[in-house]
């Protein structure tokens, strides 16, 4: 077998790793993958070069696998991919003083419990204490509470 396919496939399959690693949490088909490609890899060198060249494709993958996992890890390198805002503001927040027990609106998304409704021209998340409730329909404020507010549909 050539050596520039196993090559890339070890190389295929540590880059892979290390995508796990770093980007994807848990087990998924990319480590997964990542691991079979370099089993492959080192199966080809043991089918191509014998006990010796498998030996040190195993090897030479490990030691540079786990050096690749070390670098990135300790030089911070992946740092600049990850997210490093926080949301501060909550739903509903200093929004609800315009409305008050008793206003009528409409759903205008399905409410199952949770959904979107339209109060004076302005949309906000709404309950339902019941169940489900369409979309489109009339709905009635019945309790505001901790920025939430609680509706029930107007019959």
């Amino acid at each position: 077998m050539d050596l520039a396919i196993i090559i890339g496939f070890v190389a295929f399959g540590i880059a892979l790793i290390i995508l796990e690693v770093i980007f994807v949490p848990g087990t998924t088909f990319v480590g997964i993958g990542g691991v079979l490609c370099c089993a492959y890899g080192v199966y080809l060198s043991f089918e191509s070069y014998g006990n010796s060249g498998g030996f040190l494709t195993l090897a030479l993958s490990a030691t540079i696998g786990f050096g690749a996992l070390v670098y990135s890890f300790k030089t911070r390198s992946w740092d600049r991919f990850s997210l490093k805002g926080t949301m501060t503001g909550a739903v509903n927040e200093n929004q609800l003083s315009h409305l008050s027990v008793g206003d009528i609106g409409e759903s205008i998304s399905a409410l199952k419990p949770i959904g979107k409704a339209l109060f004076e021209e302005k949309e906000y998340e709404v309950t339902s204490l019941g169940g489900w409730i369409s979309e489109n329909q009339k709905i009635k404020i019945i309790k505001i509470e901790h920025n939430k507010v609680f509706v029930e549909p107007v019959v």
